[in-house]
């Protein structure tokens, strides 16, 4: 058998021959593709090479008097040494030993054979050509961060399946005498491997979910050459709801903006601007805009003077900016999005679509996606677009065919959202002054456990305050219809329930001029037997003030989709 250098030295011989002789220029364009194809199988044939030949380097622990292999040669890593003989960057040196340690086969001490690696079938796989070092990592990756949580026996099986993904073989024709399909793509592989871990560990999203909210943000840099660069992380749902106004105003079937200009519209148009309609009444909206000035001036008055645990100023923030600069950047997507002059896209508003199966948002354990983006997102997102949107259930078949579809309306109406902002004026947190006309509409008794869309049932939160009310500490309740906070234990010692702030004026002008607010009582709203007043803690959490179970809210969900296909 020929030495393997002497192999390969031939081989390069003959690529020279191939790549010097400018033989590709007069080629066809279906013998051109034939020669991509077949420098395909080349490169990786030869990446797997490399791997097979790093991953035999046998280790030598520190301290056990051998060599390093790498020291021999005058480098301090084996990444030091790969980019100098492959002269490669870091970032691909690192992806070779990376690959290697997934493939590493160790030796048997009582047989002296060789042990399995980590991930056979890949393994396999890769010494075939079936796939490169970018498509070993991006099968092998999604499940390696979970590893923690997923089992070697599961790991066996996702291994298996990935290594048939990989080849072209589906798993109904795995078993049969049939020919092997296309291979799969890294990033096939990535959304396979993505879909098992999903299967594999529906609980995993929670812990990202803590990482991704504190890593978010957005940050305008320095001007350079005319320019200011825009740099940072958007969470799924803010991402989705970007690519789909871009999709909106790149689609070339958009009409676009209306141009700008004076246009001219009938006098007896009401807008949302305070028009007065043909009998000359005026629109609630410029009641709200006279009146916001008036509250922002009295707030002190309205909280007391001083907020618990002394923070006088309002509730105490602890984003930093640029995740206050990304949370806005959110809101300002939703209130665009929701814009008339927003261009469509397939005959609607560019809607951020979030899908998750039934069990997973019943339990509230999984993991859901965004549409646009593939990597998938938490339950805790789902229940927030849920919350103030839509729901279709979408129904399939195990093949993946549509059997059913329906739909359920949970959003608020124009008028519905005119009124609570009329009435909260702001985000109902304390201390927070976001205007209510920015803000999200969330329902105080969640939609899917009977909570109807009505004001009696909507409060104004803004977008970081309605997408973190599950783990902040925050309660919110409706007594006879007006909105009641309760803080967290840190912010408010005793826990009491406060209404943020009074209800709506009664129009009746005092002595001085001002509207007068009628007085509320300090009573608590008495409940009739065997009914329950809605109290939530959260999305999907509430807590009846009776213990009389509520008769007309059902506690489970129809099914959304089937379970994920695997």
């Amino acid at each position: 058998m020929n030495h393997p250098v002497a192999v390969l030295d031939q081989v390069v011989s003959d690529l020279d021959a191939v790549v010097r002789a400018g033989s590709v220029v007069g080629l066809s364009d279906a013998e051109k593709l034939e020669v991509l194809r077949a420098a395909g199988e080349v490169v990786r044939r030869a990446e797997a090479l490399i791997v097979e030949t790093v991953a035999s380097v046998p280790a030598r622990p520190a301290g056990s008097g051998d060599p390093a292999f790498c020291g021999q040669f005058g480098c301090r890593s084996m990444s030091e040494l790969l980019q100098r003989v492959l002269r490669a960057d870091a970032a691909g040196a690192g992806r070779v030993v990376k690959a290697a340690r997934l493939v590493r086969r160790e030796v048997d001490i009582s047989s002296g054979g060789w042990l399995p690696a980590l991930w056979p079938q890949l393994r396999a796989a890769l010494v075939d050509g079936a796939v490169g070092v970018a498509g070993l990592l991006a099968a092998t990756g999604p499940i390696e961060q979970a590893r923690g949580r997923v089992g070697a026996a599961d790991r066996v099986r996702a291994d298996a399946e990935l290594a048939a993904y990989a080849q072209g073989v589906a798993e109904s024709d795995a078993d049969a005498d049939a020919d092997a399909g296309p291979g799969a793509t890294p990033e096939d592989l990535r959304v396979l491997a993505q879909r098992i871990v999903m299967f594999l560990d529906p609980d995993g999203a929670e812990p990202a979910e803590e990482i991704a909210m504190r890593g978010r943000g957005v940050i305008l840099g320095r001007v350079r050459n005319g320019l200011i660069p825009i740099r940072g992380d958007l969470l799924p749902e803010t991402a989705g709801q970007l690519q789909r106004i871009w999709d909106a105003y790149l689609n070339p079937k958009a009409d676009g903006p209306p141009v700008p200009g004076v246009r001219f519209v009938p006098s007896d148009q009401n807008d949302a601007h305070g028009s007065r309609d043909a009998h000359g009444a005026q629109d609630v909206q410029d009641v709200q805009d006279v009146q916001d000035r008036q509250d922002r001036e009295d707030r002190e008055d309205r909280d007391g003077g001083v907020l618990p645990s002394g923070d006088p100023g309002g509730q105490i923030d602890p984003r930093t900016r640029a995740q206050k600069q990304h949370d806005a950047f959110t809101a300002m997507l939703g209130i665009a999005a929701r814009h008339d002059d927003m261009p469509k896209l397939g005959g609607a508003a560019p809607t951020l679509i979030v899908s998750v199966t039934a069990d997973d948002y019943a339990t509230g354990h999984g993991w859901a996606h965004i549409d646009g983006i593939d990597t998938p997102t938490t339950i805790a997102a789902a229940r927030h677009t849920a919350c103030g949107g839509t729901i279709q259930r979408v129904l399939f078949d195990p093949e993946g065919r549509i059997v059913g579809i329906g739909s359920t309306e949970r959003i608020f109406t124009t008028p519905q959202r005119r009124a609570i902002t009329l009435r909260d004026k702001e985000c109902l947190i304390p201390g927070c002054h976001v205007p209510a006309a920015w803000c999200e509409i969330h329902h105080v008794q969640e939609h899917s456990r009977g909570g109807p869309t009505h004001t009696d049932n909507g409060v104004a939160l803004c977008w970081h305050h309605h997408r973190t009310l599950e783990t902040s500490g925050w309660e919110i309740r409706m007594d006879n219809g007006t909105p009641t906070v309760r803080g967290p234990a840190w912010w408010d010692p005793a826990r009491r329930w406060r209404t943020p702030r009074p209800p709506v004026t009664t129009g009746r002008p005092s002595g001085n001029g001002h509207a007068t607010t009628a007085p509320r009582s300090k009573t608590p709203p008495r409940t009739a037997p065997g009914r329950t007043a809605p109290l939530a803690t959260a999305p999907g959490t509430s807590v009846p003030l009776t213990t009389a179970p509520p008769a007309t809210w059902p506690l489970t969900r129809p099914p959304l989709t089937t379970a994920l296909r695997r």
